[in-house]
């Protein structure tokens, strides 16, 4: 039985449901509150922690529930909540706990529990257990803590990054820790989960059905030393890699689905009337003929699209001096996730945003529009610089462990800022016989540089030849090929 247990429920449980569901551990039990209520935490006697409760989400997209946990998710008519209940792994009996705690949920409000097994609302005794003792601080979602790292143990089909997991990377990063993710094999990351896990010194380890470790990404064979997962060396000082990663064991796709990926940086003038969103919206709308679906700042995401309640948690945060992260999601007929940050800078309000988007093998990846696109985000939408990549990886957007294709160049985009910065004429000749196309007004034009269609193993060379001629001049302008780690949680706005 999974570790995690969650109730898909067509009503809000109140307190008193909550109660109920707390009170399958008996009356023995005493209840905690962590982030400032939004966890409940159900604890022994002796004050142990044995089951931790995240505050209730209401969802608005049913996609998002078959997204991360399977087009077999039997879900409650309209927009339902979800109730995410965690068990430590240091109590076998914890996992019955959460179990009976999510199917009383849902015996009182209906809807149903995942995963499907998880019925059962017997009491499960726990006053007679001696587990041992938590460290003090130890975030809800870790297993296992250390002065070197925070060790969290998922058994999950898919990997999302929750509030759960955004806050406890906030807190390893917080005390100099790298956060190590442990799943089996058949685990799958979303995009974000990916991106945060891709930094230094953070881990997606993946345990082999043989019980050794491996770095999912990487393929770094792992062991525990001093406190943490380190590489496992050969005799010269080279790192082990593990069979999954070997040439025989690829699992990187025979080119039948891909992703393009745009990552954008917009600077708008910092005005009362800003509305943030806007490049994201017409990007998504020029690539798939419809607008985004949802938002948020963790996964699920939960909230109706709006420009405005983003545009508003930005201020929010930036009145304390703090950045945005966001989530977007559109309709399932095309998968798409893009990631943005907000971040107020000397030169305005910057966006900066990674979209990807799917396609399956009788999908086209609309190359062919991107200049249309770039000069719309140029003229319309403040677009400071461009970069489009395309690579052969899985439509659904979800990442196995095992090696990746990099992505290749496919366009870059100048914004007439960031030309004006450079200069014209030094813009204009940085790749000799292949010129830009001018978009835009004259006196003020932006420039685009078609690199390749995709598949040109050129076009990384006609990329660095591009960036080392900005170089010459200001340096290379805002140039990103990956999403940023997002940075430390806000708690999810509430729901419209």
């Amino acid at each position: 039985m999974t570790k995690d247990v969650i109730a898909l429920t067509p009503a809000m449980p109140d307190p008193a449901t909550l109660l109920a569901g707390l009170y399958a551990g008996g009356p023995d039990l005493t209840v905690n509150t962590l982030a400032d209520g939004a966890v409940l935490q159900l604890c022994t006697p002796g004050g142990t922690p044995l089951l931790s409760v995240e505050a209730p989400n209401l969802v608005h997209h049913p996609s998002e529930a078959r997204r991360l946990l399977g087009n077999e998710v039997q879900l409650p008519d309209g927009p339902f909540w979800w109730t995410e209940a965690r068990a430590t792994v240091a109590v076998p009996e914890a996992e019955q706990l959460a179990a009976s705690f999510a199917a009383r949920l849902t015996t009182v409000l209906g809807g149903t529990t995942w995963p499907p097994e998880a019925t059962s609302t017997d009491v499960v005794p726990v006053q007679a257990l001696a587990p041992p003792a938590v460290p003090i601080g130890r975030p809800p979602a870790v297993d296992i803590q250390t002065a070197r790292a925070s060790v969290i143990i998922q058994e999950r089909p898919i990997i999302a990054l929750t509030t759960w997991l955004s806050h406890a990377l906030a807190e390893a990063t917080a005390h100099d820790r790298a956060l190590q993710l442990i799943t089996p094999p058949t685990s799958r990351l979303t995009l974000p989960t990916r991106a945060a896990l891709g930094t230094r010194p953070h881990r997606w380890i993946v345990r082999h059905f043989d019980g050794s470790y491996y770095d999912g990404l990487s393929g770094t064979q792992l062991h525990w030393s001093n406190g943490a997962f380190t590489p496992l060396l050969t005799d010269d000082g080279r790192p082990c890699i593990a069979e999954p990663f070997k040439p025989d064991g690829s699992r990187a796709g025979n080119g039948t689905e891909q992703q393009l990926l745009l990552s954008l940086r917009t600077i708008h003038p910092a005005t009362e009337d800003l509305l943030l969103g806007g490049a994201l919206e017409a990007t998504w709308q020029q690539l798939t003929g419809t607008l985004p679906t949802g938002w948020s700042t963790a996964e699920p995401v939960n909230l109706p699209w709006s420009r405005r309640q983003m545009t508003d948690l930005a201020r929010s945060r930036a009145r304390k001096s703090a950045q945005t992260w966001l989530l977007t999601i559109g309709s399932p007929e095309q998968p798409a996730l893009a990631t943005t940050r907000v971040l107020h800078t000397p030169a305005g309000i910057e966006e900066h945003i990674t979209l990807a988007l799917g396609y399956g093998p009788d999908g086209t990846v609309p190359l062919a529009g991107l200049p249309e696109l770039a000069e719309l985000l140029a003229t319309e939408h403040n677009l400071h610089t461009m970069l489009t990549t395309q690579r052969t990886a899985r439509r659904d957007l979800t990442v196995f462990p095992g090696p990746e294709l990099p992505p290749a160049p496919v366009s870059l985009t100048l914004g007439p800022e960031a030309v004006a910065e450079l200069g014209i004429s030094h813009a204009r000749d940085a790749l000799p016989g292949n010129a830009p196309t001018r978009l835009g007004p004259a006196a003020r034009p932006a420039l685009h540089y078609p690199l390749g269609d995709g598949t040109d193993a050129q076009a990384w060379t006609r990329l660095q030849a591009l960036t080392a001629h900005f170089e010459e001049r200001h340096g290379t302008p805002g140039l990103r090929t990956a999403s940023p780690a997002p940075p430390a949680p806000t708690s999810r706005p509430a729901s419209p």
